[in-house]
């Protein structure tokens, strides 16, 4: 493997700058040192696990969707819609679907229950992440988690700057852990959902991302 190889090299270089030059390797000397040592043989890194090289099964998950919005119906949702096709083409389920007027106590409401609800593992809404008008699904969520993950947020708005520059300073997008659920709140515009499933979720909600992801 890849590790053998780095170690044997290694090896073989110290070993080489102790000899004098009338006792120098052949040609092909550090390739053959390198063929006939095994993986096994070689002391890992500190921290390494050889699991982590095993191959693991994709597990799918029960996602919620959740559209904040004063004026979208399920027929003009088009974020959700496009929330709900990635997460099944994923190969996820698709626990539950809703829509929720910008009110704080709704949006509470509706995700509390999800929450609670054993059958539903993941949790992701659309839509009042601005700082405008009447949004405030921030402060709706925020008080239902147990642990916030600051790096989305931050990591959201860094992917965004390479599209929209410094209006990705409105986008207050959170996630955190609440019972167990991972909740993950995106703006409204199909263009952030799709930058936040393809650049963030999707990888952290697959069990085969190494080494570490939300699914474990």
């Amino acid at each position: 493997g890849k590790l053998a190889g780095i170690f044997t090299v290694t090896d073989a270089c110290r070993h080489f700058a102790v000899r004098r030059p009338e006792q120098a390797p052949r040609a092909g000397a550090v390739d053959a040192a390198w063929a006939v040592v095994p993986a096994e043989a070689v002391t890992p890194p500190h921290g390494y696990d050889r699991r982590m090289d095993k191959p693991r099964e994709f597990l799918p998950l029960s996602i919620a969707v959740l559209t904040v919005s004063d004026t979208r119906t399920f027929e003009t949702d088009t974020s959700g819609a496009l929330l709900v096709s990635r997460l099944e083409d994923a190969g996820h389920l698709l626990g539950d679907r809703a829509l929720e007027p910008d009110d704080m106590y709704r949006i509470r409401a509706t995700v509390s229950a999800w929450i609670a609800d054993p059958g539903i593992q993941v949790v992701i809404t659309t839509g009042g992440t601005g700082v405008t008008g009447r949004d405030g699904t921030p402060e709706a969520i925020k008080p239902l988690l147990d642990k916030v993950i600051e790096g989305f947020g931050e990591m959201f708005r860094r992917i965004s700057w390479d599209d929209i520059g410094t209006s990705t300073l409105s986008s207050r997008c959170l996630a955190g852990v609440a019972n167990g659920t991972y909740i993950f709140c995106l703006p409204g515009s199909s263009n952030a959902c799709s930058t936040g499933w393809d650049q963030l979720i999707a990888s952290q909600l697959d069990y085969r991302t190494r080494p570490c992801n939300l699914a474990e």
